[in-house]
C-alpha cells in the first residue's frame, strides 16, 4: 500500500505568514503613542526640531538647502513631500514616514537572516528588530535612526547575496541618511576584496548615490566641515549627562542589553562562531560589520542608545544563525517586547511638560517672558528666552534676561547637579531654583508620562 505523500503546506500559511504577523506587531508596536507630545516638536525627542521644520520649508519655497549639515538630507528629504499639503510643520507626517522606514527595516532585517542563515534565521532578526525596545522607541520620531538602520540592513542583504554594486548604492544612500552609514563599507570591502572592478564600481556607486540625495552636504563642504568638527568634539568628550559613564565599550553593551535583554546572549555566542568558522558569506559580512561598528563607537564618551540601533538587524540574524536555538530566541523576545509595550502605554499618557504648557496658557499673561529649557514645552503667544543645554567645556552662569518666569524640567536638572563638578555654575543655578516654592509643578507618578517639570516666578 501507498505511502500517502506528506504536504508542504502548512496550516500557518508559511513564512510569508510569518512575515506579515511579524510586520503586523511591528506596526502595532510604532503606531500606538504616535501622537506624544504633539503639537510640540521638542517633547518625544528635539532632533524632530531640526528635521521636520526644515522639511517644511522645502515644499514652501525655502529650495533644497537645508543649511544644517549635523547629519545629510536624505531624511528631511523623504519627509518633504509629505508636508506639501500641511500650513504648518506636521510632525505626525514626518513619523509616519520613519514608521514606513521601520518597517521596512523589519522586511530587510528577515532577508538579511535569510540570506545569511536561511528563513528561520529571518525569522528571528525580523522579530528582533520588530520588537527591540530602542528600534520601537525611535520608530516614533521623525529623526535619522531607524532609517539609517533600515538602509544598512538593505546593504548588509545586499552583500550576503553578492550584489556588490547594489550593495553601494544603498551604502550610499545610508551615509546619506546618517554618516556612520559609511561603517557599511567595512564588510564591502571584505566580501569586495581582490574583486577589485566590483569593487571600484561599488565604491563610485557609494559616492554617487550619496550625492544625489544629499547634494548640499558636498556643495556647502564648509559648513559640512564645522559642523562634523563640532559633533566629533561633542561625543568625543561627552556632556550632559555622560561626564562620569562608563568607559565606552561597556556603556554601550548596555544599551544594547536595554533593547535587546537576554536575547543578547544568543546574538554574541552566533558571533562568536562566526569570527571563528567564517565559513559563509553572511557570517563574514555581518561579523565584519559587527565589529567594525562596534570598535568605531568606542572613542565616543557620548553613549546615547540610538547609537547601537544599525547593530540590532546583524544581531537578531546572528542570534537565528543557530537553528537549534531559534525557539529559546523567540521565546526570550517577551522580554524587550514586555518593555516596549510597556514604553507605549506611557507614550499614550499626556506629558508632564504638555500639562505645564497648559497651566501656563491659562494662569500667565499673554506676551510675558519665560526662560525655558528647549526639552520643554511653551505654547504661543509668549516670548522665550532659552536656557542653553551646556556644552562640553561650557559652565556659563545662566542669564534669564528680562523672564519674569523660568520653566525647567528635572531630566536637565538632575543631570547637570549629578554633574556638579563639570557644571558647578549651571549646578548653582538649578539648586537655586529649588530652594522656592514653585508655581505649578507635577511629576511623571500622576498619571502622565515624561519628567518631573515646573515653573518658577522670578
Amino acid at each position: 500500500m501507498a505511502r500517502p505523500r506528506r504536504s508542504n503546506h502548512s496550516n500557518w500559511g508559511g513564512p510569508r505568514a510569518a512575515l506579515a504577523a511579524i510586520l503586523a506587531g511591528a506596526a502595532a508596536l510604532r503606531l500606538v503613542g504616535i501622537q506624544y507630545g504633539l503639537p510640540y516638536g521638542s517633547l518625544l525627542n528635539p532632533d524632530e526640531q531640526n528635521v521636520v521644520p526644515r522639511a517644511w520649508r522645502m515644499t514652501h519655497g525655502g529650495g533644497l538647502d537645508p543649511h544644517f549639515f549635523d547629519w545629510p538630507t536624505l531624511v528631511t528629504y523623504s519627509v518633504a513631500p509629505f508636508q506639501a499639503w500641511h500650513a504648518a510643520p506636521s510632525y505626525l507626517a514626518g513619523r509616519f514616514v520613519i514608521v514606513a522606514f521601520a518597517l521596512g527595516g523589519v522586511a530587510a532585517a528577515w532577508w538579511l537572516g535569510s540570506a545569511a542563515y536561511g528563513v528561520v534565521a529571518g525569522a528571528v532578526a525580523a522579530a528582533v528588530t520588530a520588537v527591540e525596545t530602542t528600534h520601537v522607541a525611535f520608530s516614533h520620531a521623525a529623526v535619522t535612526d531607524v532609517p539609517l538602520t533600515t538602509l544598512v540592513t538593505l546593504a548588509l542583504a545586499l552583500l550576503v547575496t553578492g550584489r556588490l554594486e547594489w550593495a553601494g548604492v544603498a551604502i550610499g544612500l545610508a551615509t546619506a541618511a546618517k554618516y556612520p552609514g559609511a561603517l557599511a563599507l567595512v564588510p564591502l570591502v571584505v566580501v569586495g576584496w581582490r574583486r577589485w572592478r566590483h569593487l571600484a564600481v561599488s565604491l563610485a556607486l557609494a559616492a554617487l548615490a550619496f550625492f544625489v540625495a544629499s547634494p548640499f552636504v558636498l556643495i556647502d563642504a564648509g559648513d559640512t566641515w564645522s559642523a562634523l568638527r563640532r559633533i566629533s568634539r561633542e561625543h568625543r568628550e561627552g556632556w550632559l549627562g555622560f561626564e562620569h559613564d562608563h568607559w565606552s565599550g561597556i556603556a554601550f553593551a548596555g544599551k544594547l542589553w536595554s533593547g535587546l535583554g537576554p536575547v543578547l546572549l544568543i546574538s554574541v555566542l552566533g558571533l562568536v562562531l562566526a569570527l571563528a568558522r567564517r565559513s559563509r558569506r553572511g557570517d563574514l559580512v555581518l561579523a565584519s560589520f559587527v565589529v567594525g561598528y562596534y570598535v568605531s563607537l568606542l572613542p565616543l564618551h557620548s553613549h546615547f542608545p540610538r547609537y547601537v540601533l544599525p547593530l540590532v538587524p546583524p544581531l537578531g540574524a546572528l542570534a537565528g544563525r543557530m537553528r537549534s536555538l531559534a525557539p529559546v530566541s523567540l521565546l526570550l523576545l517577551v522580554v524587550p517586547l514586555t518593555w516596549s509595550i510597556r514604553d507605549d502605554i506611557d507614550r499614550t499618557r499626556t506629558d508632564t511638560r504638555i500639562a505645564a504648557a497648559r497651566w501656563i496658557d491659562a494662569h500667565v499673561a499673554k506676551g510675558s517672558v519665560i526662560a525655558a529649557e528647549s526639552s520643554t514645552a511653551v505654547p504661543p503667544g509668549y516670548r522665550v528666552v532659552p536656557i542653553p543645554l551646556p556644552l562640553p567645556g561650557d559652565d556659563a552662569s545662566v542669564n534669564v534676561g528680562p523672564a519674569r518666569w523660568v520653566l525647567v524640567s528635572d531630566a536637565v536638572a538632575s543631570r547637570v547637579r549629578a554633574a556638579s563638578d563639570v557644571y558647578p555654575n549651571r549646578s548653582a543655578f538649578y539648586a537655586e531654583l529649588r530652594r522656592h516654592r514653585p508655581a505649578f509643578s507635577t511629576v511623571a507618578h500622576d498619571g502622565t508620562a515624561g519628567p518631573w517639570v515646573a515653573v518658577y516666578r522670578q
